[in-house]
């Protein structure tokens, strides 16, 4: 470690500690001795938590968009295509900042600390815009591009901070601060469904807003993140200690442009892109395919609140079942799912059956999110630790993508084809994702030799 980086270190620390650096027969290094205490003053628990509570606050701007669509067009004047494309331009700024955010705040540039709070002042700012701003084109910039940046600042610091500190239970970890972002918009669907109307939607998005910047500040004071390869000390660093053999450590540590090189991050970017097409797809259309097909506005709502629940159970449900089958497998039937969901809700709305179509709603919630914690998981189990900010942001960037033909180009097909047509091609879209997740394997796993610890780990002692 350069005199810098120690210096810097030592700043962060409530405390001094003794840690020692071990490398593996595979040049893997685990940074031991220093226990969560130590670097934060408290249980590294509160790291679960905090990122947890603020991706619960954010959740309003993407699953709760679908429910107050109909509100802010007859409020804006706007047309269905235009509250589309603003969710759509959302989705691309939230997803698309995950990258530079990632290369920013692993080259000292941007602390956790900072984005969070950055990101919490631009959702205020979009909400806001969203209330007041009737110009569709000056709405889509306040909302659409800035609200987006401003979520996509805090999902992305929330995801990597949860992933350094728990190296060891990564999936199960992640999964549960992923399934805030879905399931912490409940209440505000049922708000937008009810109690959202043109007289009294700028107030309510405004006090929205104030509440999204409150929380996830708050959270953000005590972020802080662990050194660059650090170990829980107490926990055997693998392959020696328990985690599960179906989920070995990368084989070292990839830079951005060798993850590409591999071919495994290209492909698990496709992966995103499909799978995540299909996500936003459903969480832009059922409320209003439900409302087409004649149920009401409690089944509409119901079916979107329980596509949230289980949207965010299912990431937490996930992350843990990853741990134990393996990410890989979990992701394929994950996959599957969701696509199943998607021809299951077109036979609930020919057959009227809104018992059907909760429970189709139910699989398509789980599907549709529980895909995200995995390869958040997935990429660092590829690649490595050190530059999963910036890998998890190319990954992370395929969203991008999708939420343009998931929401905009959606509704131009569902003008064109109709809602079960626009299902059915979401369905297909589905299953050629699984089919791409059939072919990802960890990057240079079979030349790797058995890894065993070094006989002479290089020790380094603070005091």
């Amino acid at each position: 470690m350069r005199g810098d980086e120690v210096s810097a270190d030592r700043e962060r620390r409530p405390t001094t500690a003794a840690f020692r650096e071990v490398t593996d027969g595979a040049g893997r290094v685990y940074r031991t001795g220093e226990t969560d205490r130590d670097l934060l003053g408290h249980s590294r628990g509160l790291m679960v938590y905090l990122p947890w509570v603020a991706m619960m606050a954010i959740s309003v701007s993407e699953y709760a968009y679908g429910s107050a669509e109909d509100t802010l067009a007859g409020a804006h004047h706007w047309t269905q295509s235009d509250t589309f494309w603003i969710l759509s331009v959302w989705v691309f700024f939230q997803a698309g900042i995950a990258f530079p955010a990632g290369w920013l705040r692993e080259r000292g540039i941007l602390t956790a600390r900072k984005a969070m709070f950055l990101g919490a002042a631009l959702c205020l700012i979009g909400f806001v815009a969203l209330a007041h701003l009737d110009t569709m084109f000056l709405a889509l910039c306040g909302f659409g591009v800035l609200g987006g940046l401003g979520s996509g600042l805090v999902y992305a610091t929330c995801i990597n901070m949860v992933g350094k500190w728990f190296p060891e239970r990564r999936g199960a970890r992640t999964g549960w601060v992923n399934g805030g972002f879905a399931y912490g918009a409940v209440p505000f669907i049922f708000l937008f469904n009810y109690a959202f109307d043109t007289g009294n939607y700028a107030r309510v998005l405004d006090l929205i807003g104030v509440y999204v910047l409150l929380v996830v500040c708050v959270c953000a004071w005590f972020f802080k993140d662990p050194p660059k390869n650090w170990w829980p000390a107490g926990v055997a660093p693998p392959p020696s200690s328990r985690l599960p053999s179906r989920n070995p450590p990368a084989v070292r540590q990839f830079t951005p442009e060798e993850a590409i090189r591999s071919g495994m991050l290209p492909l698990i970017w496709v992966t995103v892109v499909l799978t995540a097409g299909v996500s936003i797809f459903g969480i832009s259309f059922q409320v209003d395919f439900a409302r087409e097909v004649g149920f009401g506005p409690l089944v509409a709502a119901s079916s979107m609140g329980v596509m949230s629940v289980v949207n965010g159970v299912g990431r937490a449900a996930v992350g843990w079942l990853s741990d134990l089958w393996g990410r890989k497998p979990t992701l394929v039937f994950v996959i599957v799912v969701l696509g199943l969901a998607q021809f299951g809700v077109i036979w609930a709305g020919t057959l009227h059956s809104q018992w059907l179509f909760l429970f189709f709603a139910f699989l398509s919630g789980f599907g549709g999110g529980a895909f995200y914690p995995l390869f958040a998981a997935l990429t660092p189990d590829y690649f490595g630790e050190n530059y999963n900010a910036t890998n998890y942001g190319l990954v992370y960037s395929g969203k991008l993508v999708s939420g343009l033909f998931g929401g905009g180009l959606g509704s131009m097909v569902v003008g064109a084809w109709g809602y079960h047509g626009a299902y059915a091609l979401a369905g297909g879209t589905s299953m050629v994702a699984a089919a791409c997740a059939l072919l990802l394997h960890q990057p240079g796993r079979t030349r790797l030799r058995d890894v065993t610890p070094d006989p002479q780990p290089t020790s380094r002692e603070e005091s």
